[in-house]
């Protein structure tokens, strides 16, 4: 029997027709913390995820061991959908911003009970699509745009929820680091961008880190370019 927190969500988003009557009991309910990693880059995976509350962030690292940075997500979003398509292990990393909610519905009864329903393949189709319209978007971001612009559409994209509430107003000096990483910048370079903000009042040093304290602020500093 399916339960009524499913229920509310496939109503909420109105995707009760898009994962059909035969899908809807294969689908479970995971939670996840702030800071949790919900896939991995190169490892498997055995679940199409759709993202009903909170936010994740998704990057990508390379070879050598450089992260960066591709996009936030917010509801409503698939994850591991170019993965089922594909039948290949996870293609980038994804951790939870902040609490986050998923539905979560293991591919062999997606590929029983999906791939041959139109409405399932056209949303499919939609959700894929888009990625790849932000995944150029994101590289033209960290490409053209200056670090100025790339750390305060960070700090903004990670301190606060698809609802705009605060969920971390406090970033440790070991998170600035992954923060400069992510973002394709040094640390040191990280440092000097956050001592101007904090001379424009838009955050505050604090001992082990900052904190933010001008959203409005860091939205004109990063002239509405967001990762998300």
């Amino acid at each position: 029997m399916i339960n009524q927190e499913l229920i509310t969500y496939l109503q909420m988003y109105n995707i009760q027709h898009i994962f059909n009557s035969h899908m809807q009991p294969y689908i479970s309910i995971q939670h996840f913390n702030e800071g949790e990693l919900i896939c991995k880059q190169g490892e498997a995976i055995q679940h199409l995820y759709v993202l009903v509350k909170g936010k994740v962030k998704v990057y990508t690292m390379s070879e050598e061991g450089k992260t960066l940075i591709l996009s936030f997500k917010t509801p409503l979003e698939l994850l591991g959908d170019i993965e089922f398509v594909r039948d290949t292990d996870t293609v980038n990393t994804v951790e939870a911003v902040s609490s986050v909610t998923l539905l979560c519905v293991p591919y062999p009864y997606v590929r029983k009970y999906g791939s041959e329903d139109p409405l399932f393949l056209q949303f499919l189709l939609k959700i894929i699509t888009e990625k790849f319209y932000v995944k150029s978007n994101s590289l033209r971001f960290n490409l053209l745009y200056p670090v100025e612009v790339r750390l305060a559409s960070y700090l903004l994209s990670v301190s606060f929820d698809e609802s705009h509430a605060l969920v971390k107003g406090h970033h440790s000096a070991n998170s600035l680091r992954d923060t400069a990483n992510l973002i394709g910048t040094s640390y040191r370079h990280v440092n000097r961008i956050l001592q101007h903000f904090c001379e424009q009042g838009l955050v505050e040093r604090q001992p082990g880190g900052i904190v933010v304290r001008d959203r409005e602020g860091l939205q004109k500093m990063s002239n509405n370019n967001i990762y998300e």
